[in-house]
């Protein structure tokens, strides 16, 4: 497979603010048909006190995010989540929950064990049509804009390697092996289907 936009791949985090949508961006940018989502039952960004977050119902706009934030505090200027939701709202309209979407992909791939889990656990629970399947990968990324701007980058060169096989499904194990091997990282993965 050689056209990466044939490849549907989406990227799954907690909130779909932050690790999801700068890979998401980064594979958009390669001309991946890319999507993203987060797994929480609400978006949660941080508060101007740590037991005190920002709660948004997923399908808020992220232009609606960013204006309630700034009209709070200008100090999330210094945080960087104004920045965060700039870009955001040039990629998509709203922050979507995974487990709402009707999607078919080729992969997901989840940035924390956690999350993986929850996306794997969905994907058990519903009932199998058309036997397609789907490879759920694991790369951790921590939670803030310096690790997700990394994440984004491996997580590219993962799809990327994996854009390349003619026969992905009977190539995947070498290809995780390969890439966990090149960059020190250990790959989750489990084969599901649709």
């Amino acid at each position: 497979m050689t056209d990466p936009s044939k490849l549907a791949v989406a990227v799954v985090c907690s909130s779909n603010m932050n690790r999801s949508m700068e890979a998401h961006n980064f594979l958009a940018k390669k001309g991946f048909n890319v999507r993203s989502y987060g797994t929480g039952e609400r978006v949660k960004l941080p508060g101007m006190a740590f037991d005190k977050p920002n709660v948004y119902e997923f399908g808020t706009k992220y232009e609606d995010i960013y204006r309630d934030l700034e009209s709070k505090d200008k100090d999330y200027t210094q945080n960087g989540l104004l920045h965060m939701l700039d870009r955001n709202r040039r990629i998509k309209k709203c922050p979507e929950r995974f487990q709402d979407t009707k999607e078919q992909f080729d992969i997901i791939v989840t940035v924390e064990e956690r999350v993986y889990d929850l996306v794997v656990m969905h994907m058990e629970s519903m009932e199998s049509v058309d036997n397609r399947p789907v490879h759920v990968l694991n790369v951790d990324v921590v939670d803030n804009a310096e690790d997700a701007l990394m994440g984004a980058f491996v997580i590219t060169d993962m799809i990327n390697m994996m854009a390349k096989s003619t026969d992905l499904d009977n190539d995947i194990d070498e290809l995780i092996q390969e890439f966990e091997e090149r960059r020190k990282r250990v790959i989750l993965h489990s084969v599901l289907f649709y």
